[in-house]
């Protein structure tokens, strides 16, 4: 087995070397494409793109030999957004006829990084070829076409002609988006507009994740967006009109993460647009809201929200201790694996409604955030009895609360009992503070004895496995 294994690094070694040898003459590889063996264009690809030669993976993007094309783990620094145009201006599209010998057979490129997907899907050779990452949303899909194609030869209905050749033509082209104030950025949109355009309806444009910073910029990307294909949306410094009006089309929603969103929005019938168009996000399963004002209108959103929820993140909400105890009572209580509520003061009236919560969540919870919370010593010491029933938590981050070091001794001794914390982000203790002040005059001395004094007690308790650390560390 050890030569076996010997042997396939050697020839791994010795055609990663072949092929940088051979792509330094680019007009050789131009020429070969064609006689080249199809099992030899995936690694061919991969060193193409690591080595950054766009002419080369422009021409090999026209000749690729499978239906689907993916990015994959790979990334490039230099020339990024010049690589990704190079590889969509290699789509022929319209596709010329008899354009290459090998013939067309590209259906799909997918230029989004994802580390668990391959360069290229296997093919299900029985129906038709399938990809793992198409669409699966638009009528414009190439899976959804080719459904139709194949039931249409299977029933043999004679005037099914338009949608198999429409099947043949359509490309698809899977892409995440980010609508930035970058000038390299815009130029990247616009060329991506363009070839869309140009291709009169031969390219489907996937997005699955849309991230919006301020929509004054770029705002025609979105003309040509199928939003029913998007899963993932980020704005941030949006009016909440704007986003309702993205809203409507986005029946699809997993995950929606909105920042910044100015306090004069929240009231009148914007936010009651709003909440009617959150409740029809059937599939949503996370929500992200960050310096959205909600004091004493959370049960407003947890009313609309769907009960399956994974992940509730509400920083800088402004909530209060009653919003807290809505929360504890509704459905998605239950269902929460992460719980972010950072940057709350609402320890600072009552603790108990917060206890409570951490009992309707103890049974999914994996990962909670309560930094900057007014927490203090009386607080953490009545909640750890319920804290160690979250069987579950692997992350909890607890940072920048008033504590002090025997509080936090006392908490790391009875957080042992937990099979699966791997991380906490405890405080500073105070008399680290060398004035009143919470957040200034740190003496790192003091701080050094704290973490070594951490340390020795996770030593101790046969702890090694988890990671405490402060902010400042």
């Amino acid at each position: 087995m050890w030569f076996v294994k010997m042997d396939q690094k050697i020839t791994a070694t010795l055609f990663e070397l072949a092929a940088k040898s051979l792509l330094s003459s680019e007009p050789i590889v131009m020429h070969a494409l064609e006689k080249i063996p199809g099992g030899l264009f995936v690694p061919l690809f991969s060193t193409a793109f690591l080595g950054g030669h766009k002419k080369i993976l422009k021409a090999m993007v026209r000749v690729w030999p499978f239906h689907c094309l993916h990015l994959g783990s790979l990334k490039t620094q230099e020339s990024y957004y010049d690589i990704l145009e190079a590889m969509i201006d290699g789509l022929p599209i319209p596709p010329a006829q008899n354009s290459s010998s090998r013939g067309h057979k590209l259906r799909i490129l997918d230029l989004r990084h994802r580390s668990n997907c391959k360069i290229t899907c296997s093919h299900v050779r029985i129906t038709f070829p399938f990809c793992l990452q198409s669409c699966k949303y638009s009528r414009h899909a190439v899976r959804n076409l080719e459904n139709t194609q194949h039931r249409a030869r299977c029933l043999e209905i004679g005037n099914s002609g338009s949608e198999v050749e429409s099947a043949q033509e359509t490309m698809e082209l899977l892409v995440n988006i980010s609508l930035s104030n970058t000038l390299r950025a815009q130029q990247f949109l616009t060329f991506l507009c363009n070839k869309v355009e140009q291709s009169s309806g031969f390219l489907h444009l996937c997005c699955r994740d849309l991230r919006i910073n301020r929509m004054s910029t770029n705002r025609h990307i979105l003309q040509i967006l199928d939003l029913g294909c998007i899963n993932h949306l980020e704005m941030d410094q949006a009016f909440l009109n704007e986003i309702i009006t993205l809203f409507a089309g986005m029946i699809h929603l997993h995950s929606l993460s909105l920042s910044n969103i100015p306090f004069r929005s929240y009231k009148g019938r914007n936010f009651r647009f709003f909440l009617i168009l959150l409740g029809q996000l059937e599939n949503l399963q996370e929500l992200r809201l960050s310096f959205f004002y909600l004091r004493d209108q959370l049960h407003k959103l947890l009313r609309v929200l769907p009960p399956h929820m994974d992940a509730l993140c509400l920083p800088f909400c402004g909530l209060s201790i009653r919003d807290v105890s809505f929360l504890s009572q509704s459905s998605q209580a239950t269902q929460l694996r992460v719980l972010n509520l950072n940057n709350n003061n609402f320890f600072s009236e009552a603790y108990e409604p917060f206890q409570a919560l951490l009992e309707k969540v103890s049974g999914t919870i994996q990962r909670l955030e309560i930094n900057n919370c007014m927490m203090t010593d009386s607080t953490l010491l009545a909640i750890i009895p319920t804290l160690n029933q979250c069987v579950h938590l692997r992350v909890f981050n607890f940072a920048f609360n008033p504590i002090t070091m025997p509080v936090l001794k006392s908490l790391l001794q009875r957080l042992t009992s937990l099979p699966r914390l791997r991380h906490v982000i405890y405080p500073v203790p105070v008399h680290c503070y060398q004035e009143q002040n919470f957040y200034h005059s740190l003496n790192r001395q003091k701080l050094a004895e704290v973490q070594a004094q951490v340390k020795a007690m996770l030593h101790m308790l046969h702890q090694d496995h988890v990671q405490w650390a402060t902010y400042s560390d």
